[in-house]
């Protein structure tokens, strides 16, 4: 790995050739939550399961919780697109950590307040918060049964699912919401990693989620402040993750248990979420973080 300064005004050059064997890269974080950042001057970088685990891959590549191509605009009204593997190679919607760093590179490379950043999961926009932070309009939570989806009606406030014993579950009854990609979340001050870990990854491919879902354990400090593990579907538990912090918010809510804001504290740092009453949509303010840049041979 070749590791550079970057260079101001141009955090991430543009791949001039689609068939290039190697590409230049940035590695970022939002709270911990890390990514390897390409990007690419036409769309259609489409990366192979076995190629995206091998460059995620800790002991086999650069190493990220994510891979993340930035493409042109995909439709009038944006500034780029955004696409994201799972460090298991699956494709996925949208990321929010990765959503605040692709948006500062964005950001830093245009001079301008704010970027919209098209996902599979639908747009969002970014705009520059105090110092080194980044907002996020993560737009409208989704609450039918149907958007998240699940694979029968039911009351997304506290489906019925639950893990361990029938009269002693360990967790149980979560709430089920999408931030553009699937999510529910248990209340409980069980966040050991026995906990995190077994039940999050029996849940991720449950029959009820035909998409996969991301598990989600907080325990509800104050109406004001949740703390969050979340066990990440295709990446496993992770030091953050940013549409897991939006889940957490409205669920909390939902249930009467939170406020429409709080500051959400996970593995890898603290993000402030507002669920906003107006507009109905979800606001992500976080850190973004520079880690490098280098060259992977795909």
């Amino acid at each position: 790995m070749i590791v550079r300064p970057l260079a101001r005004g141009a955090p991430l050059a543009y791949s001039r050739s689609m068939t290039a064997t190697s590409l230049p890269y940035v590695k970022m974080n939002g709270a911990g939550n890390d990514f390897i950042i390409l990007r690419v001057e036409a769309p259609g970088l489409d990366l192979s399961p076995e190629t995206v685990r091998r460059l995620c891959g800790r002991d086999t590549g650069p190493g990220c919780d994510q891979l993340i191509v930035i493409e042109p605009p995909s439709s009038p009204g944006e500034t780029a697109f955004m696409r994201v593997w799972n460090a298991d190679g699956g494709k996925v919607e949208t990321c929010g950590n990765a959503l605040r760093c692709v948006g500062w590179l964005l950001l830093e490379a245009s001079g301008q307040e704010s970027a919209v950043i098209g996902t599979l999961g639908g747009p969002t926009v970014a705009r520059r918060a105090d110092g080194t932070r980044i907002e996020v309009d993560m737009g409208a939570p989704r609450l039918d049964w149907r958007e998240v989806p699940l694979a029968e009606e039911m009351d997304t406030r506290g489906i019925e699912l639950q893990v361990g014993p029938v009269d002693a579950p360990v967790v149980h009854t979560p709430g089920a919401v999408s931030m553009g990609n699937p999510h529910v979340v248990f209340f409980t001050d069980r966040l050991d990693d026995d906990v995190v870990r077994g039940a999050g990854s029996l849940i991720e491919h449950h029959p009820l989620f035909p998409e996969g879902v991301n598990v989600g354990f907080a325990h509800v400090l104050a109406p004001a402040h949740i703390r969050l593990r979340v066990w990440e579907r295709g990446a496993g538990l992770t030091l953050a993750c940013g549409t897991g912090a939006c889940a957490a918010l409205v669920a909390a809510h939902r249930r009467g248990l939170s406020g429409r804001s709080a500051t959400l504290s996970l593995d890898g740092g603290d993000l402030d979420i507002r669920w906003d009453a107006a507009t109905d949509h979800v606001f992500m303010t976080g850190p973004v973080a520079f880690d490098g840049t280098g060259t992977l041979t795909l």
